[in-house]
C-alpha cells in the first residue's frame, strides 16, 4: 500500500478539525457524514486498511486543491487489487465491505461516477490523439479537469450543471467543489460539434431507458463524427439505453479498451474507445 506522507502542520490541522465536532460539521458535513456512519458499519476485517481508507478520505476531501489535484484518485489507488482480469477497489477483499460501498456513494456524489485513475487518462489522451472532447453528462466536470489537466481541450456539458442548478446526483455541500471544470447547459450541446474530428465522450450517462446516449450518438454520427469513448456498463447495465448499443453494434466497431481501467467492485464499468465502421 502506497504510504501517505502527511507534514507536522497538516497534522495539526487535521487535529483540530477533528476535534472540533461543530466546526466539521459545518465546514465539511459530508466527511462527519462519512465518519459518523462508517463507525457503524462492518469494515474490510482488517482494521489498518480501513484505518489508512478513513484518513485519506479526511485528509484529501478536506485539504482542497492543495492536498491534491486529483483527490478521488489519491483516496481509493491503495485499495485496488486484481480481481478476475479487472483492477477493483475492494480494500483486498474480494467482496469489499459495507463500509466501502458508503464511501463509494459518497465519493461518486462528491466527485464522479467512474473513477479516473492516472493510467485511464493517459489512454484516453493517446485515443483522442489531440482533438477535441465533447463530454455529455459531464456532471461536476471531474473527468473534464483531469482531462484538461493532461493537456487536452474539453468542451463539457449536462442538463442540470450543479452550480447552476439542483442536481439530485450531484447535491450541493459545504467544503465540496461544485464543479470542477467549466460546464455548460445541455441546450448548448446540438451545436456544439463544430468539426468531425472531435471525440465524443459519455462517461456513466444514464441507462434505464433514458435516451440521453443514443441521441447523443446520433447527433454525433450527424455531423460526421467517428471517435467515441464511453465509460460505463455492458447493455443491459445501468448506464446507455438498447438504442446506443443497438448502434454501436451496427455502425461502429470497438477499437480499444483501457485494460488499467478502475472500477468499485460492485460495479461493471469499463472504458472504451469506438471508431466508426
Amino acid at each position: 500500500m502506497a504510504k501517505l506522507t502527511i507534514t507536522p502542520r497538516r497534522w495539526d490541522e487535521l487535529t483540530a478539525l477533528l476535534e472540533d465536532e461543530e466546526r466539521l460539521r459545518n465546514e465539511h458535513p459530508k466527511v462527519a457524514e462519512y465518519l459518523d456512519m462508517s463507525a457503524r458499519l462492518p469494515g474490510t476485517g482488517d482494521d489498518q486498511v480501513d484505518a489508512d481508507f478513513d484518513l485519506r478520505l479526511v485528509h484529501y476531501m478536506t485539504g482542497g486543491s492543495v492536498a491534491s489535484a486529483n483527490p478521488y484518485w489519491d483516496i481509493v489507488e491503495p485499495f485496488v487489487n486484481a480481481h478476475d482480469g479487472r483492477r477493483v477497489v475492494n480494500g483486498g477483499c474480494v467482496d469489499g465491505s459495507a463500509r466501502l460501498a458508503y464511501a463509494q456513494m459518497l465519493l461518486q456524489a462528491v466527485y464522479a461516477y467512474a473513477i479516473p485513475a492516472p493510467q485511464t487518462i493517459e489512454w484516453v489522451a493517446d485515443f483522442c490523439a489531440g482533438s477535441t472532447i465533447v463530454e455529455l453528462g459531464a456532471g461536476r466536470g471531474y473527468w473534464a479537469a483531469q482531462l484538461a489537466r493532461s493537456g487536452l481541450e474539453v468542451r463539457a456539458y449536462d442538463s442540470e450543471p450543479p452550480d447552476r442548478t439542483n442536481n439530485a446526483s450531484f447535491p450541493e455541500a459545504a467544503g465540496q467543489s461544485s464543479v470542477w471544470h467549466p460546464i455548460e447547459d445541455v441546450t448548448e450541446f446540438a451545436t456544439c460539434f463544430q468539426s468531425a474530428d472531435h471525440v465524443l465522450f459519455l462517461c456513466w450517462p444514464p441507462g434505464w431507458g433514458n435516451a440521453m446516449s443514443s441521441e447523443a450518438l446520433s447527433s454525433f454520427e450527424a455531423v460526421g463524427g467517428e471517435r467515441l469513448i464511453y465509460v460505463g456498463e455492458p447493455k443491459g447495465g445501468r448506464t446507455g439505453n438498447d438504442a446506443f448499443f443497438d448502434a454501436l453494434s451496427a455502425r461502429w466497431r470497438l477499437g480499444c479498451v483501457d485494460r488499467q481501467f478502475v472500477s468499485w467492485w460492485r460495479d461493471a464499468d469499463v472504458a472504451q474507445g469506438w471508431i466508426r465502421k
